[in-house]
């Protein structure tokens, strides 16, 4: 319960953060491209509503990342995924067998309605490097 109400409160700040963001004015500082004279660290700049209100939920939004991450480790608990998957229950012999093929259903018997089996073409080595290089037949010319 407490963990839904806290994780509403974090939606709820995250989209004012965004909001607030956006709503202030580009300083024209990006990638160090300079800016104007009015720096932010500035007595007006550290004045300002929005700076202020940035500054306040940024540390809103980070304490609440900070308690919902404690209170979900709680309530999960401190086991890890090797407790839960019970590793001293497996056979190591087990693991290692080759698998048996089950046997599959009997085949119809009446030659119509058993398809064809299928066959791969055989594979050829062929290193152009060496000169060894297979090429494939070109057909025989068919004269009419």
């Amino acid at each position: 319960m407490l963990l839904g109400i806290l994780l509403t409160i974090h939606v709820i700040v995250c989209i004012s953060l965004i909001a607030v963001v956006l709503l202030q004015r580009s300083e024209g500082g990006a990638l160090g491209m300079g800016g104007g004279s009015t720096g932010f660290m500035t007595a007006r700049g550290a004045g300002d509503l929005l700076t202020r209100t940035t500054w306040i939920l940024g540390s809103i939004f980070f304490i609440l990342s900070l308690t919902l991450t404690m209170l979900a480790g709680r309530e999960r608990g401190a086991s890890s995924v090797v407790d839960r998957v019970k590793v001293e229950g497996i056979d190591p012999n087990s693991l290692n067998r080759p698998t048996v093929p089950q046997p599959s259903a009997p085949a119809p018997t009446s030659p119509s309605a058993a398809p064809a089996p299928l066959t791969a073409p055989t594979p050829q080595v062929r290193n152009p490097f060496t000169g060894d290089a297979q090429q494939p037949a070109a057909p025989a010319p068919s004269n009419p």
